[in-house]
């Protein structure tokens, strides 16, 4: 049976159900997950997992911490308690009291309009939402599947209280409630299940996500040469997702454009592409956000230097940074601190960085 024309999403169901038979297997109530944005990370989870796990007769709750960053509490209740109890959840909304500090979020399900909150207030309110909605759920039968996305925001100081919170009132129900924390920061997320003073310290294993291949590009192009005169060929579509750094998102763009403009071709419709995914504008901006010293550290990982704390290198970042003297080492780890808590790199092992984003690298390394 062919598939419909305008259906771009790759199923992925051997994927879901590989996750699915670790949980049956009862030797582990939690999963990690981590891929930098844009690999089909999120996508997967609500077009391939949830519905595979709601089949296999769980409940499932998803939440996005990024939909409310700045208090990501309010974003994981509020879907707790659509799903245990949805005739109360207005009464859940009226329990956060509005303020003069606007969140940058919105609370999924509430509408469009950003909210404003009292974020103090609420963050002791959460607490108690927490235990309340626990409650609640005890008092089902259900067999939950709990899908924390982008959930390195628990890792952040700020919300320490509120993840100390949520262990605890995971760990007492492991049999009936299962966790997926999937995110896109590897350090963030190394940090909060690697380290003993961390909420989630050994709380699930962490693993990198499966990320999209040969198959996926061949599917796509199966499905462009179903509704165009103008067939595409594989070897191209490759090479296109290659040039697109492996980069679903990118590369559905990049289809996009070619079944609009067939006549125009696959370079052609990979150039466009890259002029607007790889927009040296965004970058530009992106680099003169930073510290003079947080550039030079990039600029050395971006040309493949890993000796980032020997001498030669304090003394090419002085020199760099107009310095006499070579500089110090903290000179190097506040910096790379920096670009770690910024999502820009991350360290892959002892002393080896690469940036999160491929296409951020590659601008870097040839800016000049």
């Amino acid at each position: 049976m062919k598939p419909k024309p305008n259906n771009w999403h790759f199923a992925r169901p051997a994927l879901a159900k590989t996750y699915l038979d670790l949980f049956e297997l009862g030797l582990s109530s939690a999963r990690g997950l981590f891929a930098r944005r844009r690999m089909g990370k999120t996508e997967f989870l609500k077009k391939d997992f949830i519905p595979a796990a709601i089949l296999h007769g769980y409940v499932v709750v998803y939440a996005n911490l990024w939909d409310l960053e700045i208090d990501p509490a309010t974003a994981l209740i509020s879907e707790f308690y659509k799903t245990i109890e949805p005739k109360g959840f207005n009464k859940i909304l009226s329990r956060f009291k509005p303020s003069k500090v606007k969140a940058s979020g919105k609370i999924p399900g509430v509408g469009e309009g950003s909210i404003e909150a009292n974020l103090q207030e609420n963050k002791k309110v959460t607490g108690t939402l927490l235990m309340e909605a626990m409650s609640a759920f005890d008092k089902t039968k259900m067999q939950m599947i709990l899908v924390i996305d982008e959930a390195q925001v628990l890792a952040y100081e700020e919300n320490a209280h509120f993840a100390h919170a949520l262990r605890a009132a995971l760990d007492i129900r492991k049999d009936r409630i299962k966790v997926i924390f999937a995110g896109s920061s590897e350090t963030t997320l190394r940090k909060m299940f690697g380290i003993p003073s961390e909420p989630f310290y050994n709380w699930a294993p962490l693993e990198p996500f499966e990320l999209l291949g040969k198959d996926f590009v061949a599917a796509m192009v199966e499905r462009v040469n179903h509704i165009s005169k103008y067939p595409l060929s594989l070897a191209d579509a490759l090479e296109a997702f290659a040039e697109l750094k492996n980069t679903p998102e990118f590369f559905r763009r990049y289809i996009e454009y070619y079944i609009t403009n067939p006549m125009d071709g696959s370079l052609s419709a990979l150039d466009v592409t890259k002029s607007k995914v790889f927009n040296d504008e965004s970058f530009k901006r992106q680099w003169d956000g930073l510290l003079a010293a947080d550039q030079v550290i990039l600029s050395m990982i971006a040309n493949g230097i890993s000796d980032l704390h020997g001498i030669a290198a304090m003394q090419y970042i002085g020199a760099k940074l107009g310095i006499s003297d070579s500089v110090d080492k903290n000179t190097t780890h506040n910096a790379l601190r920096r670009l770690t808590d910024k999502n820009i790199v991350t360290k892959i092992t002892h002393g080896n960085y690469q940036f999160e984003d491929e296409a951020f690298a590659d601008w870097v390394k040839h800016k000049d």
